[in-house]
């Protein structure tokens, strides 16, 4: 099939059905499918948008976290990152994440690209960066909710923690690996 002949899907209404603050917004869509089907009752789910950075120092190492979620069942691995702010571009909602979480900036920025969390309800878009010769500028901002231990692993130890599942939120796997994944072309003249 030619991609171009694929057809859209088409929102023929929307109602906002809850919204309790600006970090959550449900509606109910009214879709009508490429074979003409309408569902009356699609629900639309929106949040803020975030970035998510995997800071790298010089020497190779990377930063994360070991911390809890509401969400996340046991202790996980996790990368900087949140959410844009009102009309904040994605870049600079990864510095200034970056400078917040770990005190630190980044002389290099590498994006990973935008991907959308899911594809049927919408909720919010990710925006991946690997920040490349990361180096610490002051103290971080200790603002989270969660109790939380700053990491400092090797490749090898990214890897693994990576393939043993301890990244356990998808937007925080995806950009462990796209990262792993661009320094390994790169490495080999992609």
């Amino acid at each position: 099939m030619n991609p171009a002949s694929l057809r859209p899907w088409q929102t023929l209404s929307r109602q906002v059905i809850l919204k309790p603050n600006k970090y959550l917004t449900v509606e109910n869509h009214v879709i009508k499918l490429p074979d003409g089907q309408v569902i009356p009752d699609w629900p639309w789910i929106i949040i803020p948008s975030a970035a998510i950075v995997l800071p790298m120092t010089s020497d190779g190492h990377f930063l994360c976290f070991r911390q809890t979620k509401y969400a996340v069942n046991g202790p996980t691995l996790a990368t900087v990152g949140g959410m844009l702010e009102p009309g904040e571009a994605p870049i600079e909602a990864a510095r200034r994440e970056l400078l917040e979480e770990m005190g630190c900036e980044a002389q290099e920025w590498v994006s990973l690209g935008n991907h959308i969390l899911d594809p049927n309800r919408g909720i919010a878009t990710m925006h991946l960066f690997l920040a490349l010769k990361t180096v610490k500028v002051s103290e971080p901002v200790v603002d989270d909710l969660e109790d939380q231990e700053r990491l400092s692993l090797s490749r090898q130890e990214l890897q693994t923690a990576l393939s043993a599942n301890e990244f356990k939120v998808i937007s925080w796997a995806a950009v462990v690996a796209l990262a792993l994944n661009y320094l390994s072309t790169k490495e080999k003249g992609g």
